[in-house]
């Protein structure tokens, strides 16, 4: 288990992050979310002992990382695919890893095969295409068969086949009994991924739950009804506090303020006829945003659309 307590980070005036408290617990994928200077990789570099926090701490298993006797047997992290010789060979440069972290030989052979490089293992580094680099950069996270893992930003450079490696990689790993936090930009694989969800903002949490929490709480519910009697349905709804808007299948409304039993009840109490009702829900990326609009350090400006010709 992960665990910060007030956990804070400053670079002179500046507060990266700011009095955090969270747990990731062992058996689930736990998701670290937050728009770009939110403090996320701040974060994970100080539960690592990289950056040393301005206040509170932060402790893997009740210890700091830095009093790991054997660390990457305890933890096993990516945090940057990049941070490789492109000199040497994946073989080799997992080698390098295992013989300076006491790890039996065996392994190196054992995560290049998890990770799909044992074909490519002898060629160098440097020659490798962004996503065979997040693949060793896994198999380096995996050497010491760790009990906690952490992943920033793993499925960058993917292509469809490995990010659903990488999706179900986590959910086994998770399902094991391992603590796997793991920060992404890409929400739609969080959604598929995560259970639990730590999202922050400007160096601050703003929410500590599960997916379907965070979505629920963060969203509004919208209603969808297909009837031959729309125009009728519309006058009932407004009536009890309902809001509605045509779709644009023609006989469909798309309504809120009103749960999905009430609209039900209020068509058959009218005798209203319903050809569908369903209830819209809102996807984490859409959660996300409501959310964090606030939070927001950078905001681009929308270019004017101009004509040519």
């Amino acid at each position: 288990m992960i665990e910060a307590q007030n956990l804070t980070k400053r670079y002179g005036e500046r507060t990266a992050v700011d009095g955090l408290s969270f747990s990731v617990r062992p058996g689930i994928v736990t998701g670290f979310l937050g728009p770009n200077g939110a403090g996320k990789s701040t974060t994970m570099r100080m539960i690592l002992g990289l950056d040393t926090p301005t206040a509170g701490q932060v402790t893997i298993d009740g210890k700091p990382f830095a009093t790991m006797a054997n660390p990457m047997r305890e933890v096993g992290a990516l945090l940057d695919a990049k941070a490789i010789h492109g000199g040497r060979s994946a073989y080799h440069h997992l080698l390098c890893l295992a013989q300076t972290n006491n790890l039996p030989r065996r392994r190196v052979d054992e995560v290049l095969e998890q990770v799909g490089l044992t074909e490519v293992a002898r060629k160098r580094a440097k020659g490798f295409s962004l996503g065979m680099g997040q693949r060793l950069g896994i198999a380096g996270a995996l050497l010491g068969d760790p009990k906690i893992l952490m992943f920033d930003e793993p499925v960058n450079g993917l292509d469809p086949e490995g990010i659903l490696w990488i999706r179900n990689l986590m959910k086994s790993l998770a399902a094991q009994g391992r603590t796997v936090f793991v920060s992404s930009h890409l929400m739609s694989e969080m959604e598929n991924t995560a259970d639990h969800l730590i999202v922050i903002g400007r160096g601050r949490i703003i929410a500590d739950c599960t997916v379907r929490e965070f979505i629920e709480q963060n969203s509004q519910l919208v209603v969808r009804v297909r009837t031959p009697q729309a125009a009728e349905l519309a006058g009932v709804l407004a009536r009890h506090g309902g809001k509605s808007v045509p779709d644009d299948t023609g006989d469909g409304l798309l309504i809120t303020e009103l749960t999905l039993d009430r609209v039900g009840d209020l068509a058959f109490d009218s005798g209203i006829r319903l050809h569908e009702l369903s209830a819209l829900q809102a996807s984490l990326e859409q959660a996300f945003m409501e959310l964090t609009k606030d939070s927001v350090e950078y905001h681009a400006a929308v270019p004017a659309m101009t004509r040519e010709g």
